[in-house]
């Protein structure tokens, strides 16, 4: 849904009366279009929508719908930079009360989830409502294992999917996510992505999850681990990096309000998937250990040794470890100890080792969110290691 080009003038939108809702959409099928609409309309009533989407797409069908082109776009995955520019100076020029920006394959949302994602900054007075998906338990393993602890106790904030690409947005919050956008725009990284839960919690805006159910997600072109992870990583670490004088004061993480998932059975074929995850961790040892000196202090690599040594249902990454890992991996990045490419793919055998001993947790019975919210409460917990190394991160040297 990344947009390309700075708003483009076209004809004159009638402003919503009293401060309506915009819709921003990405580039779809025509079939999509019509689901979509037809579940927008179903959700809320058409006088208070002003849809914005790519020209060229038949409205005709929905009378009742007002529309404004959005510039040029390309697919993404993801909602970027150039969508928060944008998705802001059309709420601002046509007085939109507050914006709805949905990602691609966003016709799958149900109409009940589109209303309360709505409802949450239009009524309720919330200024980023953040999606909460319905996933199988081994989809997002990424966003579970780094993504979501991390911002978790970073910015104390409970938010499952820090990188959603549904939400609803008050129009102060998409004026402050706007000039975050503009600062990477202006830098050639319109293609970035945005964390909207960091931006909220550094303007002191409130935040509010919204359980939307299942949906289809939008592919990224790289499907490979070795370039998905480091993106949203080497992402999520620059923003950690920008707001460092924020996170490293003391916050109160609220409490959780979210429902846990029934249990899930583990897949059958499990014990051959681990056993390649294994592998590649042990891959990784033999041939990054060198690497990972420069980055983790001796006690980390002696649990790497301990669980190199492990095998089978007995292998399972320590939570403290792992959020040890991440952490010192964090810093090595603000410093650039190393190359940040070499660090971050040197990261993956370490991701694939987390994988392995999650599937493992899960097979012995454990559901799958207990332990994902067990691993973020490691991180939360051992919040002071990171402040500390943060602060004197030779110290831990060998």
């Amino acid at each position: 849904m990344a947009t390309t080009n700075t708003l483009t003038d076209s004809s004159p939108t009638p402003a919503l009366a009293g401060g309506g809702l915009l819709v921003v959409l990405p580039a779809l099928h025509h079939e999509q279009y019509q689901s979509l609409f037809a579940n927008l309309v179903a959700s809320m009533p058409a006088e208070e929508l002003l849809i914005a989407a790519p020209e060229g797409i038949q409205t005709d069908q929905y009378p009742a719908l007002r529309f404004v082109s959005l510039p040029s776009t390309r697919s993404a995955w993801t909602l970027t930079a150039a969508d928060f520019t944008s998705a802001y100076q059309i709420a601002e020029k046509n007085h939109a009360r507050a914006i709805l920006m949905l990602g691609p394959e966003c016709d799958s949302l149900d109409p009940s989830g589109l209303r309360e994602l709505a409802h949450a900054v239009v009524a309720a007075s919330v200024d980023l409502a953040v999606s909460y998906y319905d996933l199988p338990p081994r989809a997002g393993l990424v966003n579970s294992s780094i993504l979501y602890p991390l911002s978790r106790a970073l910015f104390a904030t409970r938010v499952r999917f820090p990188l959603a690409i549904d939400l609803g947005l008050s129009l102060r919050m998409a004026e402050q996510l706007a000039a975050a956008a503009t600062r990477l725009v202006a830098n050639n990284q319109g293609d970035a992505p945005i964390w909207p839960g960091g931006e909220a919690a550094l303007a002191g805006m409130t935040i509010e999850e919204v359980d939307v159910g299942g949906r289809r997600f939008p592919q990224p072109a790289e499907m490979d681990l070795n370039t998905i992870l480091p993106l949203v990583t080497g992402s999520l670490f620059s923003d950690i990096e920008s707001k460092a004088a924020l996170w490293q004061r003391a916050r109160t993480t609220p409490p959780s309000r979210r429902r846990i998932p029934a249990n899930v059975v583990s897949p059958s074929d499990a014990n051959a998937e681990i056993a390649s995850m294994i592998q590649g961790f042990r891959l990784g040892y033999t041939n990054l250990l060198e690497i990972w000196g420069l980055v983790l202090p001796p006690n980390s690599l002696l649990g790497l040794k301990r669980l190199s040594q492990l095998d089978g249902a007995a292998f399972k990454m320590p939570e403290q470890l792992w959020a040890h890992i991440v952490f010192d991996f964090l810093v090595a990045y603000r410093l650039r100890s190393i190359n940040r490419g070499h660090l971050l793919g040197a990261l993956i055998p370490l991701y694939l080792a987390w994988v392995a001993g999650h599937i493992n947790v899960v097979a012995s019975g454990v559901n799958p969110e207990r332990h994902v919210e067990a691993v973020a409460a490691a991180f939360e917990a051992d919040k002071p290691y990171l402040v500390a190394r943060w602060r004197w991160p030779d110290r831990f040297n060998p």
